[in-house]
């Protein structure tokens, strides 16, 4: 059986959980400049601490150490530490030429370890996602109050910084491709549009996860959508899955996640903040006050996929992965 028949019998078998954090994981070992560098890159004219991909070359077993502890906390799925993994986002580095080997490694790092869980445990194989942000620009809005018609960034820079990123990714063998943290639908189409022309070219499917995020209690992306006109927006692929995290605790969540259930022919996916920030930027919420947020969620049967984000740890993944163990998946008819 193949991966991707893997991945949906899976599916239609459990809730699957989703890795947590990697930000706040690296955040743990308190990398300073020099540690970003390396060697390799120890003369590099610009600073570089912050870019947390960049890890994936110099501090390569930090990165394999957050993953294994993500899989021994419960997760079938971890994403590839490659948020910011475009030319448009390294462009802040000054680090455009890196994207392909960035994105290479990380997802080779990935399957590396999500491989040697699946050889402990046959008969429950474990997934890497190409973790896909939105970028640093957006493509509906302008950045300029005085110019509202200024854009900066076209459609197709967008698709082109996408479908390399996606291309390596797949090569470094992630089993999905992630396009998360949307706040820009536009943004999102044209990584989709990519990753489709991907399908068309190499002839392959590839499981695509779709997560947006609400901003704020608006109930709306940054782009102004709410969570009925995104499911919309981007349900003209087959999708694996379409869900939201970021931004919001899992109690704020609730409601943006039951329009998507009740209306979404695909896998739901949720994976929240541990809670909101205070006033220091920390998140506070522990396992058990997530887990119990979370159990909304599948007391309602609102989801098919969860897991954390900013400010969830190994600690938050187990509790989660322990409640949902006794629950089913939210009933959707997957094709795969």
């Amino acid at each position: 059986m193949s991966n991707i028949e893997e991945l949906y019998k899976a599916l239609s078998e459990r809730i699957l959980i989703l890795d947590g954090a990697m930000g706040t994981m690296l955040q743990r070992h308190k990398f300073e400049e020099e540690d970003f560098r390396g060697e390799r890159f120890k003369d590099w004219p610009s600073l570089l601490k912050g870019n947390n991909d960049l890890l994936s070359l110099t501090q390569p077993q930090a990165i394999e150490d957050v993953h294994r502890q993500y899989f021994e906390a419960g997760a079938d799925i971890i994403e590839t530490n490659t948020f910011s993994g475009t030319t448009i986002a390294m462009a802040d580095y000054g680090m455009e030429e890196l994207v392909t080997e960035l994105n290479y490694e990380s997802a080779k790092i990935a399957r590396k370890v999500a491989d040697e869980f699946t050889a402990k445990t046959p008969d429950r194989p474990r997934f890497v996602a190409g973790a896909i942000g939105p970028t640093n620009r957006t493509a509906s809005l302008s950045p300029d109050v005085n110019d509202p018609g200024y854009r900066a960034i076209t459609f197709e820079e967008l698709k082109t910084a996408y479908k390399q990123q996606s291309e390596a990714l797949l090569d470094g063998g992630a089993d999905i491709l992630l396009v998360e943290t949307i706040f820009d639908t536009l943004n999102a189409k044209a990584a989709l549009f990519a990753i489709d022309e991907i399908q068309d070219e190499r002839n392959v499917q590839v499981p695509i996860m779709v997560s947006g995020t609400i901003t704020d209690a608006s109930g709306r992306t940054l782009s102004g959508q709410t969570a009925e006109a995104f499911l919309i927006s981007v349900s003209h692929l087959n999708l694996l899955s379409v869900g939201f995290n970021c931004a919001l605790g899992a109690r704020q969540l609730t409601p943006y996640l039951e329009v998507l259930s009740h209306n979404a022919d695909f896998a739901v996916s949720a994976y929240p903040n541990a809670g909101l920030p205070n006033a220091f930027g920390q998140y506070d919420e522990t396992p058990e006050d997530m887990a119990e947020q979370i159990k909304e969620f599948v007391d309602k049967g609102l989801i098919n996929i969860i897991g954390g984000c900013c400010g969830t740890t190994p600690e938050h993944i187990k509790a989660i992965a322990n409640l949902v163990r006794n629950y089913k998946p939210r009933k959707v008819s997957i094709k795969a």
